[in-house]
């Protein structure tokens, strides 16, 4: 965070003491180092060093320091929510007890005909807070009007990776605004990064997935594209065109442009070696969504990882998410990946911190920047306090953090060095006002009176 005096003085530092921080290594197991304190200068982690280490206090009049109390508190790095539509939120609770065909063709996609660029900045300001509010510093967006999503996210404070959503049925017209929003949204802010956004495999011909890979490569961007969500969908690939989904990403050169993979849940074991050939692909796991829609699978973690493929942590949209939780998101990768495969003992309380950190950075594009909390990384730092009944007796915080944490217990959020979240309060945005506007809106959203839908959904 910049710190100046009045007088237009020097920046100054930041300071969290005596505070317990989470130590993620590339491999291996996770720890939690105490009595730490944490040097931030501009947006950057300076160093994370014993407590006592760092001198806070300044005979310089020009440059004040700030110090933040961390004793009780453990220091994760900002949460990643790898895969969303942060404006759904307007759409909470509005689809429910639904197959995965009715969702979209009854509910979903009639209600995004009422999309309007206010509608979608208004949702995107409520979903801004929820997040901040909940420890989530990042979030990698796929959705309509992202202009406006970016504006929401620059006043929160919040970080993240915005990719304008476009259908081929669309029409010539709506892929080139597609492409300009994405180049423009590139150059708005410094925490705000931007990806292509093809909808999906089956919605966007493969005549346009060229295109699209031919301007990432072109441009330096990636692609942020739904592809094999479910088994159901892989099958029909196969029936229609003699592909799969991933073997369609490659041959249209999205997987050679970059390309973030959202749900992959019906990723099949032929696919996994044209994965290993990209090193640029992630793909977003977002597991609550698939067992409430009941899709049969959930992404093939281990199997991705083996074949050394990054995957990060994901809520989806609220509107079948119900939240954008990446707490709740987490404890239910965990939990279903030991159910896939049969196995108490795979995804380990270290294996899924990784996951929500260094592969969620990773699915972000922003795995050389955030992740982890070591020095040269950006100042995205949330303070987390596990002294609640529902934490306690704390033996081991790292399963506190997987199975127990709520979004209530984040203190503190630092993005980019800023204090977005300070006691629990958003320092950056009216919460009241966020809340009254999403209700006063809310129903023009979900109303199916206008009749059609904005694409059909038949894989």
């Amino acid at each position: 965070m910049l710190y100046v005096d009045e007088a237009g003085g020097r920046m100054a530092r930041l300071v969290v003491r005596n505070v317990s921080v989470l130590v993620v290594p590339e491999e291996g197991e996770c720890r939690v180092d105490e009595a730490q304190d944490i040097l931030v200068e501009d947006d950057r982690i300076v160093s994370v060093a014993p407590t006592g280490t760092h001198a806070v206090q300044t005979t310089d009049p020009a440059a004040p320091s700030e110090v933040l109390d961390g004793t009780g508190l453990l220091a994760v790095p900002g949460l990643v929510n790898s895969h969303t539509h942060s404006p759904m939120v307007m759409m909470r609770g509005a689809a429910e007890d639904l197959a995965i065909e009715d969702w979209f063709n009854r509910r979903i996609w009639p209600m995004e005909v009422n999309l309007t660029p206010e509608r979608v900045r208004v949702g995107a300001r409520l979903a801004c807070a929820e997040m901040l509010l909940a420890g989530v510093t990042t979030f990698a967006d796929h959705y309509f009007h992202a202009d406006q999503i970016a504006e929401a996210a620059v006043e929160s404070g919040i970080r993240a990776d915005l990719a304008p959503t476009f259908f081929s049925s669309a029409g010539e017209q709506a892929l080139g605004a597609a492409f300009d929003t994405t180049l423009e949204l590139a150059h708005r802010h410094p925490r705000i990064t931007a990806s292509l956004g093809p909808h999906a495999t089956y919605t966007v011909t493969d005549q346009d997935l060229r295109r699209t890979a031919d301007f990432a490569r072109a441009e330096g961007l990636r692609i942020h594209v739904h592809a094999a969500e479910t088994d159901d969908q892989t099958q029909a690939s196969l029936d229609k065109h003699g592909v799969t989904p991933i073997q369609v990403l490659e041959r249209t050169g999205v997987l050679d442009a970059g390309a973030l993979v959202a749900h992959g849940c019906g990723i099949r074991a032929d696919d996994l070696p044209i994965l290993e050939r990209y090193a640029g692909t992630t793909v977003a796991s977002c597991p609550k969504v698939y067992l409430k829609l009941a899709m049969g699978e959930v992404t093939p973690i281990k199997a991705l990882r083996a074949a050394g493929v990054n995957v990060g942590i994901g809520t989806d949209g609220a509107a079948v998410h119900n939240t954008l939780d990446v707490w709740e998101a987490i404890r239910m990768v965990a939990l279903t990946q030991k159910q896939r495969e049969h196995d108490a003992e795979w995804m380990t309380l270290s294996d899924t911190l990784r996951l929500a950190t260094r592969g969620s950075a990773a699915a972000a594009g922003l795995a050389d920047h955030i992740g982890v909390l070591e020095p040269g990384r950006q100042a995205d730092i949330v303070l987390v306090d596990l002294s609640a009944p529902h934490n306690q007796p704390l033996h081991d915080p790292r399963a506190a953090l997987v199975y127990s944490v709520r979004a209530s217990d984040v203190v503190t959020v630092l993005v980019a060095g800023q204090i977005v979240v300070r006691d629990r309060r958003l320092t950056t945005m009216d919460l009241a006002g966020v809340l009254a506007d999403a209700r006063s809106l809310a129903h023009t959203l979900v109303d199916l009176s206008a009749g059609g839908a904005v694409q059909h959904y038949a894989p």
